[in-house]
């Protein structure tokens, strides 16, 4: 495939490089991300970046185990002793790196803030059925509903607990209970973070991270060759991947993900609130030319948002196989039609918004030519992460492509963030202004829902309907790996590809 060639030229330039690895502090890691972090505050970042080191600085109520399980972190038990009232038992112990121990009123605070409506965070939507949070005594808090919400313990684990009091400037100088304590953000270059020797579960393995911003694949590929980055995990192009594997420097860990790549579409838009259109859009790009030429096999279709191993996936979803013909005959329905055939004129023209990376540009230059072959133009529009961003949040889009990370699909509760008509941002993750009458009935009587086979059911049904209406393009759910310099231990990668792993990281002495 002739769009594949750059790329594969570009790839050898990491099999024929001899670089030299470079001498420095063994025992501090450096990870490299693709981009900076939007916040370090977990009330307001949201990218995965965010996220991601979000998780060694800090720590939630509960937390996502390596099963997709909503387990205990900073609470040891939360119990429901009522449909509408649950209580958050706190360990006793847990230091803030400041040294001050944490309270019940750090967990209040956090919680209370986000209702605070000048403060700018999208997990507000989340918490609207919360009636009050309060602290029984030093360690115990209590949440009191309006209503059953059967998913509620999904929302104890992100946003994660910050100091009581903790301000508008938090993003600068964060305070957590996590791993390691903060120790400098270099904007668009990196983030330093130390060892906390008071970490309740015991002081890293390492001597601190260095989260390396490398926004090229192929310079993350060079640096991991000379040794100048230790591991990645999950963003290393295929192709990338596929090189690396062969360096007998470096190892590769793998495991099934959550990680869902999708073209969201703007509903508001003329052309795009029909429904046709979006499943004639669908059905005329070919996912698995991308999934196999593009990602390697690092991957799988998507029929949904939701992974394979929740415990929610709906295995009977419409699935919008690669079928020219039908796209081209529904967007004749839609009143679309091609008034040349073959010929150059197309049915309409849309703007696709992408990450200015090598994968997320070769492969909108597939989906280009997949809808080019079915009469729509697509004009490719790339940009730094922050201003993509900043436009999907707004939107300011027709169609954009991004990617839910693991952690945010562990429990179906994400349904209702992204499809549900009262989820739109700064609420929720409704960023294409879906509404159906039908999904939202069904998402709410699902998050009321206490009854694990009740809510299996609805949550099953919800996914059909939204299926059918068709509010994203589901491209593809990655398969995660990690890629280490085989001198670490302790590597390993989860369905949600978490960082929390990166504390039993450690050099294996020579």
């Amino acid at each position: 495939m002739t769009f594949r060639r750059a790329a594969i030229a570009a790839v050898t330039v990491l099999t024929a490089s001899a670089c030299q690895r470079q001498a420095r502090d063994p025992n501090v890691l450096v990870v490299a991300v693709q981009s900076g972090p939007n916040s370090l505050d977990p009330r307001v970042g949201t990218d995965s970046v965010s996220q991601n080191i979000h998780q060694v600085l800090f720590n939630g109520v509960m937390k996502v185990d390596e099963h997709l399980n909503v387990v205990p972190d900073l609470a040891e038990r939360l119990d429901n002793p009522e449909p509408t009232v649950y209580v958050a038992t706190l360990r006793k112990g847990v230091r803030f790196h400041d040294g001050h121990e944490l309270t019940s009123k750090d967990v209040v605070y956090t919680f209370q803030s986000l209702f605070d409506p000048t403060f700018v965070t999208p997990y507000r939507g989340a918490l609207r059925d919360v009636e009050s949070i309060e602290a029984r005594d030093r360690y115990t808090v209590v949440f009191t509903l309006k209503k059953p919400f059967g998913s509620f313990p999904i929302n104890l684990v992100i946003p994660q607990v910050v100091p009581d009091g903790a301000g508008r400037d938090f993003n600068t100088n964060p305070i957590g209970t996590g791993p390691y304590r903060f120790v400098k953000n270099v904007a668009d270059d990196r983030v330093e973070v130390a060892p906390f020797a008071d970490y309740f579960e015991g002081p890293p393995k390492n001597n601190g991270l260095v989260f390396k911003v490398i926004p090229d694949s192929i310079m993350t590929g060079l640096e991991l060759r000379r040794g100048t980055a230790d591991l990645i995990v999950n963003d290393p192009d295929p192709d990338i991947v596929h090189q690396l594997e062969q360096d007998p420097h470096l190892r590769i860990e793998r495991s099934a993900g959550a990680d869902f790549q999708y073209i969201g579409m703007n509903l508001l838009d003329p052309i795009l609130k029909d429904v046709r259109v979006r499943r004639a859009l669908s059905y005329a790009i070919d996912r698995k030319a991308i999934i196999d030429y593009l990602r390697r096999g690092l991957a799988v279709p998507a029929d949904g948002l939701l992974p394979r191993e929740s415990w929610a996936y709906e295995p009977s979803l419409p699935s919008y196989d690669y079928d020219p013909a039908r796209a081209r005959a529904l967007l004749d329905e839609a009143g679309y039609p091609d008034s040349d055939g073959d010929g150059p004129a197309m049915r309409m023209r849309l703007t696709l918004k992408v990450q200015n990376l090598e994968f997320p540009r070769l492969q909108a230059t597939v989906i280009q030519q997949n809808l080019r072959a079915v009469g729509v133009d697509v004009d490719i529009r790339s940009y730094e992460f922050a201003t993509l961003y900043a436009d999907v949040l707004k939107g300011n889009f027709q169609l954009y492509t991004l990617q839910w990370v693991g952690g945010a699909m562990s429990d179906p509760d994400i349904l209702r963030r992204v499809f549900h008509s009262n989820q739109v941002p700064p609420a929720g993750f409704n960023r294409g202004h879906f509404t159906d009458a039908r999904v939202d009935a069904l998402l709410d009587e699902a998050s009321r829902a206490t009854d694990p086979t009740r809510r299996r059911a609805l949550f099953g049904e919800a996914q059909r309907a939204i299926a059918e209406q068709a509010p994203y393009i589901c491209l593809w759910t990655k398969i995660n790996n990690v890629i280490g310099q085989s001198t670490l231990e302790g590597l390993r990668v989860t369905p949600i590809a978490d960082y929390t792993f990166l504390k039993d990281v450690s050099r294996r002495a020579k």
